[in-house]
């Protein structure tokens, strides 16, 4: 074995590491905005509050699964919601479980879960909220950033 096989072995590890604790920040983050009411849950309603107040979008989840990766209205979505996310600085990331994130963000009124596709973590602009799940996320996207993987996929911790 090589030195170079070594270091790209310790470095997939590292890498891996670091996405299951992006994973454990974003359930902690997802978990305590729910507590706040600074969820935004659904792919219409994101577009909405990005419209109307794009300054207070502070992080953005975009969930698929195998069944909706062919849904081509879905992914036209999801280029417009990266692309505002870019031009306004939020970070972006990518979730493969869409029934887990759907656990986490509970039901709507009627009971049925929410449309998880699209989930946005607010902050009202004028009291800033600060959270360390937050900054980790950030940090995290902010390291994929620079080996230009600009959406990272994140996976959540098993229950």
């Amino acid at each position: 074995m090589t030195l170079e096989e070594i270091r790209g072995q310790e470095s997939t590890m590292e890498h891996a590491d670091r996405v299951q604790s992006a994973g454990a920040a974003l359930e902690e983050l997802l978990v305590a905005a729910k507590k706040q009411d600074y969820l935004t849950v659904g792919v219409y309603e994101s577009a909405k509050v990005m419209n109307v107040d794009p300054d207070s979008v502070a992080f953005c989840v975009l969930a698929t699964d195998e069944e909706y990766e062919c849904d081509i209205a879905l992914q036209i979505h999801f280029t417009l919601i990266q692309a505002f996310c870019f031009d306004n600085d939020i970070n972006v990331v990518r979730v493969n479980d869409i029934e887990r994130l759907a656990d986490l963000v509970g039901s709507d009124e009627t009971g049925e879960p929410k449309d998880a596709h699209c989930i946005l973590v607010t902050s009202p602009s004028a009291n800033p909220w600060k959270d360390p799940s937050l900054d980790k996320l950030s940090l995290f996207c902010e390291e994929r950033r620079s080996v230009y993987d600009w959406v990272p996929t994140i996976s959540l911790p098993e229950r």
